[in-house]
């Protein structure tokens, strides 16, 4: 009975994080007038801001300076914020060009690409219905690839930037939050130079008007609560678990990009996401199938 308050701790969290990462659309869809590069130095700042003091009240201090006096360490996670930096930018370029079934696709792809990196890069093997789901996958992709499109790229680019960042973390020995902490301060001095030389230059939107501002500072919590709610869930809950709530955020966008952003689907995107979901089925079957088979054994 002792286990149950935790699981239902995590199931929210995990629940929660990825919500709120699929109702990221809105967000961008408010503070559109903004340019991309300002948004994502304002997540920096604002990140920042709201983490150190986590930091002190979780008594991480010493964990982040550990991270940050190893060079093994900080490289890996140097290496990280740059990919996750570079992904935010290209998520939020693709809200902002009503590009949101694009960064759908991206996410339905990242569970798949997390697979192909474990077989080529980790050593690990693929069960039977892993495979067949990374080629039915593989068909989507190609499938759009043959109107060669801003689609393609786009989808894959913010989809392997996530996946090597991911794959980093777990690689990095440091904690969720003391790992998130220094990212963003290894980020903060070019988003603080940035956004310097765009006030110089009258080109910063922060400060303009009231909403705006309120909603740019926002962008702290908007980036951190998600991922610490993620940081938590994955301590509480099965990994099959978290691979099947992994799906809520792309599912939520791709909603959002037909109803509220009006784009459109024609029969070549009907066919690739057709196949990527195909994939997603087999994948998440060949999960439930190989626990009942663990625990009748």
């Amino acid at each position: 009975m002792t286990d149950m308050p935790e699981s239902r701790r995590g199931l929210a969290s995990g629940v929660g994080a990825y919500v709120l990462w699929g109702l990221l659309p809105v967000y961008f869809h408010f503070v559109a007038s903004v340019a991309g590069t300002e948004i994502v130095a304002q997540r920096v700042v604002w990140s920042v801001v709201l983490l150190l003091p986590l930091v002190l009240l979780a008594r991480r201090g010493g964990a982040v300076w550990q991270a940050l006096t190893a060079p093994r360490v900080l490289a890996m996670l140097a290496a990280s914020a740059a990919l996750i930096a570079a992904n935010w930018l290209l998520y939020v370029w693709a809200v902002q060009h009503h590009q949101v079934l694009a960064a759908s696709m991206a996410y339905f792809l990242n569970p798949l690409i997390n697979i192909a990196l474990g077989v080529a890069l980790l050593g690990e093997r693929l069960r039977r219905a892993q495979a067949a789901a990374v080629v039915l996958a593989g068909a989507g992709v190609a499938v759009l690839a043959l109107d060669a499109g801003t689609g393609l790229w786009l989808s894959l680019s913010i989809a392997l930037s996530f996946a090597f960042y991911g794959l980093i973390r777990k690689l990095a020995p440091v904690d969720a939050l003391s790992g998130l902490t220094v990212e963003t301060m290894l980020l903060a001095p070019i988003a603080l130079g940035y956004l310097w030389w765009l006030a110089g230059h009258g080109g910063m939107s922060f400060g303009q008007e009231a909403g705006l501002t309120a909603l740019l500072v926002l962008a702290g919590a908007v980036t951190t609560v998600p991922l610490l709610l993620f940081a938590a869930a994955a301590r509480a809950l099965r990994l099959t678990t978290l691979g099947l709530l992994q799906f809520i955020a792309p599912s939520l966008q791709f909603v959002l990009a037909i109803t509220l952003f009006g784009e459109t689907l024609d029969a070549r995107r009907i066919a690739s996401f057709g196949l990527i979901w195909a994939g997603l089925a087999v994948y998440v079957a060949g999960n439930l199938l190989a626990r009942r088979n663990r625990v009748a054994a």
